[in-house]
């Protein structure tokens, strides 16, 4: 292994599922690992099995990952239990993912107050649930809780935790900086004192950030021999939130020159990537985000915008678009062509960078962003814009109008229920159309209504659902006249294939149809290809 080699191991699925404020579903979960894995993270932690609903439906049907090791969270066995006969260990261990980490303890302190056992029985835990696990899949990791604190108070218990879980065969030792209060000089010490006793090539750092530091923290560890580094997308995470591997990964190969799983062609997925699960989880982006942020490239008029004109390194440390980002001036914003050509490359898009049609795209990405449009997680729709542009979408169908009624009554049992109707006027193959259909609210009769016209005629419509459906006010200090942004996510049936769509408006309905329309013809267009693509019988 190179010495300049770092491991990258995500746990944005569990730890970051501890943020106030964020609840993953199993459709969320499936998508941000696949992005993950599309990036070239080397371990994706999907969660803890047995721990709650979500995390069990996750693993039970899990994403196929093509680069990234599948990692599942754990602890130790119970005291008082052989590793064989603890439900929860063996929960994790029957997962099916590739890798597990178990969590220990090495705090002496918490040892004997919050376990209440004696000291030796704690290491008898680690060692047995690592010599099991290591049995039962390919590669164990050893997440050695509150770490820095329990070396600070006693250094030989919490190294012969270490070597407990090394010397059962653990693959990374990492060593947690559980309640971030530990700052770079310390960390940094530290680790490098325990490369003396565990080589560097089997220690990682798993930092949280409730000073501030744990980016700072991470590269101090790494600098000290550390070769896995874990953390979560955007910083996510209990408190203060985790180690921000999208700060992370651009400071370790840009300032310092290590070698991770990410291609010079992956880096520049970095900003999509954070952006992505902002609308995951219907937030607004952290534009002052370091490498990522809208702000992080941003000049104003005047001396800077000048001397940046000149040279950028006069302002940038790095250039914008190495990291999928790009310079805006606020004056006249300079969108990122390098950007938009990455991800037609992404879709499979093959066009001339010198295309005049690329700056038209370009312009009309600006009209519809101000509008409100957000297209890093609405991948489908950025890809119809783009086919639009290039005159490569036919119309498959035309909705002339639509209607839909909500009626709140009482029904004949004496329940309240409400009922939601919708009309449409469709053009299709130039023949006209008019139905009714009911819904369960007024987005799933207008969906209802639409297949009822379009199934008939366009049969691969009979496997599409919608799996999610989020909603974002993005003006509401204009309260019931705010703009809505509308995000859909749909799925074929029995082919695990999802897209995201999106739809802005004043008025929820009409931005819940132009997701839904887009959902449609981006499968009728994809439908269409795979035709073409077959060899004639």
């Amino acid at each position: 292994m190179s010495d300049k080699r770092v491991y990258l191991y995500d746990c944005t699925l569990r730890d970051g599922a501890q943020t106030q404020g964020v609840d993953f579903n199993p459709a969320d979960k499936a998508a941000i690992a696949g992005a993950l894995d599309a990036l070239g993270i080397d371990y994706v932690e999907g969660g803890w099995p047995g721990a709650n609903p979500t995390d069990n439906a996750f693993f039970a049907s899990p994403p196929a990952l093509q680069n990234a090791r599948l990692s599942a969270f754990g602890m130790t066995r119970r005291a008082g239990r052989s590793a064989d006969n603890d439900p929860g260990l063996t929960a994790v261990l029957t997962s099916g993912a590739d890798a597990a980490c178990l969590v220990g303890k090495t705090w002496d302190f918490q040892v004997r107050t919050a376990l209440d056992i004696d000291l030796e029985e704690n290491l008898r835990m680690i060692s047995d649930s690592i010599k099991l696990a290591k049995n039962k899949v390919s590669e164990v990791l050893f997440d050695a809780e509150h770490f820095f604190d329990g070396y600070k108070d006693n250094a030989e218990y919490a190294l012969r935790c270490l070597k407990a879980a090394h010397e059962a065969g653990a693959r990374w030792i990492v060593l947690c900086d559980t309640n971030g209060g530990t700052l770079p000089h310390d960390i940094e010490r530290i680790v490098g004192a325990v490369a003396e006793h565990i080589p560097g090539e089997h220690l990682g750092i798993h930092c949280h950030d409730d000073t501030g530091n744990a980016v700072a923290n991470s590269l101090a560890a790494v600098r000290a021999g550390a070769r896995q580094v874990q953390g979560t997308l955007n910083g996510l995470g209990e408190r203060c939130g985790n180690a921000n591997l999208v700060s992370l990964i651009p400071s370790l190969v840009l300032k310092m020159g290590y070698e991770t799983g990410l291609s010079a062609e992956d880096m520049k997925r970095l900003t999509h990537a954070s952006r992505l699960l902002d609308e995951r989880l219907n937030r607004q982006p952290n534009q002052g985000a370091p490498y990522v942020g809208e702000a992080a490239f941003t000049h104003k008029g005047g001396l800077h915008v000048s001397a940046v004109a000149r040279d950028p390194r006069c302002y940038e440390h790095i250039n914008p678009e190495t990291v999928g980002n790009h310079r805006r001036i606020v004056v006249s914003d300079q969108a990122g062509r390098a950007n938009i050509l990455a991800r037609f490359s992404d879709i499979g898009l093959e066009i001339d960078a010198r295309d005049p049609k690329v700056d038209n795209l370009l312009e009309v990405l600006k009209e519809r962003e101000y509008e409100g449009y957000a297209y890093d997680g609405a991948e489908a729709s950025f890809e119809l814009l783009a086919r639009h542009a290039l005159g490569q979408v036919p119309e498959y169908f035309r909705c002339n109008s639509f209607r839909v009624i909500d009626e709140r009554r009482w029904d004949a049992k004496g329940d309240l229920r409400t009922l939601s109707e919708a009309t449409v006027k469709m053009d299709v193959g130039g023949k006209q159309y008019m139905t009714v259909a009911e819904g369960n609210g007024p987005v799933d009769a207008l969906d209802h209504a639409l297949r009822k016209v379009l199934t008939p005629v366009y049969s691969r419509l009979r496997n599409i659902h919608l799996v999610d459906y989020k909603v974002r006010i993005l003006n509401p200090e204009a309260s019931t006249r705010a703009k809505t942004r509308v995000m859909i996510e749909s799925a074929c049936g029995g082919t695990g294939r999802r897209w995201s769509t999106v739809g802005v408006s004043t008025n929820i309905i009409d931005a819940s149809y132009r997701a839904l329309r887009d959902s449609i013809v981006y499968v009728l267009f994809h439908d269409e290809q795979d035709r073409r693509r077959k060899p004639a019988a």
